[in-house]
């Protein structure tokens, strides 16, 4: 039982960039709830939609948006990324402005960032939560790295959702030889829970991440499926308002699911096809899933876990535009994903929070 009775108020706010910022904050949200502090959700696109459909009885508020584009040529993806820059500091300012005046108005005592650039107050502990102490960006990573370290620096405590030690999910995403700033490996975050079930699926398709490289690989998935010999569940990772199922032959689509949906799918199905995003790969070895990997066409981060757990012989990929349906028998040359189980003393994390007293 928890002894903590202040019932403090905590700002938790993931990136909008795909719903995996969003997913990963839901096993944290519940956490504070159940250590008695009192969460308060900020976000904004298909990242807040989901939260507000997960917490529809907590206190939601909208942040400025990043604005963040994938180019439809994964070649481009920097270039787009440096173009949408000017937007994306406007929003970190006005975010910056927003917290600023939250804290005062909503007594907020703490605040989580989930990789948002303005989410912070030297008033009440701030923590950074990201699984990216380098930022990949092809022959920019070095300045990328550097000054995204920088940004974590002014943070209390930095949370890493994965184990400091070898093995571990992230590589050198999420471990430099030396932190000039407080990190906390945290260990795997999943909001899904491996269950006993039988299997319904042979297949489950779950897509995610920004447009227009989600709507790309759902045109090119939907034609690939209709040549899979077996049951398929398809979650298009579409956010609406109801939820809409649709049958043709052996496919069953969706345009979302909430978690308890996600969690009874996943565990009724054999293999999964998906993007390599790091909360994907969470949940994966959460549930003990084998899977294939389509990276996201050049985010270097996904291009390079997908590389790096194929080099482990765990995981196996393949290009989007080179993917066909045939290349899923790969899958049972590979071992699957290791379970990573870690306890983790929520209390103890939360301390930080407690710091101000």
């Amino acid at each position: 039982m928890n002894l903590n009775t202040n019932n403090k108020t905590i700002l938790i706010a993931p990136l909008n960039w795909g719903l995996g910022h969003a997913t990963r904050c839901i096993p944290i949200i519940k956490a504070l709830q159940d250590n008695n502090y009192i969460p308060i959700i900020a976000s904004d696109g298909i990242a807040l939609e989901l939260l507000r459909k997960e917490f529809p009885y907590l206190k939601i508020l909208e942040l400025p948006s990043y604005e963040i584009e994938y180019s439809k040529n994964g070649k481009n993806f920097k270039w787009k990324l440096l173009q949408n820059c000017p937007k994306m500091i406007e929003a970190i300012w006005a975010e910056k402005k927003l917290v600023k005046k939250w804290i005062k108005k909503y007594s907020i005592e703490g605040v989580i960032s989930d990789n948002r650039l303005g989410v912070f107050s030297k008033k009440v502990p701030s923590v950074f939560m990201t699984h990216q102490l380098n930022v990949m960006t092809g022959n920019t990573t070095w300045i990328t790295s550097m000054l995204h370290q920088h940004i974590i620096k002014k943070y209390a405590e930095c949370w890493i959702p994965d184990l400091e030690e070898t093995p571990n999910l992230t590589g050198k995403l999420g471990h430099i030889k030396k932190a000039d700033f407080v990190t906390k490996y945290i260990g795997p975050l999943s909001r899904l829970h491996k269950r006993e079930t039988p299997k319904k699926y042979d297949l489950m398709v779950i897509l995610s991440g920004p447009e227009p490289q989600r709507g790309m690989l759902e045109d090119k998935l939907k034609t690939e499926v209709l040549k899979y010999n077996g049951n398929v569940v398809f979650i298009k990772g579409i956010i609406e308002k109801d939820q809409i199922k649709e049958q043709i032959e052996n496919i069953t689509y969706y345009n979302f699911m909430n978690t308890r949906q996600l969690e009874q799918t996943f565990n009724e199905s054999d293999t999964v096809l998906c993007r390599s995003g790091y909360t994907t790969i969470m949940d994966l070895a959460k549930l003990d899933k084998k899977a294939f990997f389509i990276p996201t066409p050049g985010q270097y981060e996904q291009e390079y876990l997908a590389k790096k757990l194929k080099k482990e012989g765990l995981v196996p990929y393949i290009e989007q535009n080179n993917f066909r349906i045939e290349n899923l028998e790969e899958i049972e040359s590979y071992k699957g994903l290791p379970r990573l189980d870690t306890a983790l003393d929520w209390k103890a994390l939360f301390q930080v929070f407690e710091l101000n007293q």
